[in-house]
């Protein structure tokens, strides 16, 4: 079918809506509301190309039966423009606003919950967005954020407390020999918040033996945070 009724047969209609030949009009009507049902581009799984020809054979149909033509045209479902919107993790864990692009070039403010993960879809306007989480020194897994911090290489073997720099604010941390050998502390709770779903995610920090610099990986994510907040 092409959509402009020219290659359209009595006999690809009636296959298009399962009907048999000399289908009267209760059962062409019946035939094409419950087709519509499935193949609608409103609906969940429905194609927008499917639904086109449905309606093409049911037009058909009904000239072929020389009956008044009663079917009221359709609206195109709108075509959604899918994007990336990128941000930082600590966006994903407190929520705020963001910046999209629209299609047209403006540029749109969406406030967002605290707890987006990635692949999250955001709606502004006739527009679809999908989240994606990046920031130096932090990544978001699942539900849970991991950050970097840069400790004393003594701590990784004698154990001792870390000041570490997160979405949240400033914590101390704990770093016994068994977290030392591993160069990773988990802080239960601390991820991305519960939402939609998703369970409260847990906060892990991976220790990285060097010199604990003031304006390490973690504390610049802190540091861009409050100036973003308090612009």
């Amino acid at each position: 079918m092409t959509g402009d009724g020219r290659n359209m047969t009595a006999r690809l209609a009636r296959a298009r809506l399962g009907v048999a030949p000399g289908a009267d009009e209760r059962a062409l009507r019946a035939a094409f509301r419950e087709a519509a049902k499935r193949d609608h581009p409103d609906r969940p799984g429905g194609d927008a190309v499917a639904f086109r020809e449905l309606v093409e054979a049911y037009r058909f149909l009904r000239e072929a039966r020389l009956e008044p033509m009663a079917f009221a045209p359709v609206p195109a479902a709108p075509v959604l423009r899918r994007a990336e919107l990128e941000i930082p993790p600590e966006i994903a864990v407190l929520g705020g606003l963001a910046l999209v692009e629209a299609s047209d070039g403006r540029r749109l403010r969406v406030a967002l919950p605290p707890g987006m993960r990635p692949g999250d879809e955001v709606r502004a306007g006739a527009e679809s967005f999908t989240v994606v989480v990046r920031g130096e020194g932090a990544i978001v897994r699942g539900d849970d954020l991991w950050i970097t911090a840069p400790v004393d290489p003594a701590i990784l073997t004698d154990g001792g407390r870390v000041v570490v720099m997160t979405p949240r604010g400033e914590r101390t941390v704990w770093v016994n020999r068994k977290a030392g050998a591993r160069a990773l502390v988990r802080l239960p709770g601390e991820g991305l918040p519960e939402r939609e779903g998703h369970r409260q995610g847990d906060l892990f920090v991976r220790l990285a033996a060097g010199e604990a610099r003031a304006e390490g990986p973690a504390r610049k994510l802190l540091r861009q945070f409050a100036a973003a907040w308090a612009a």
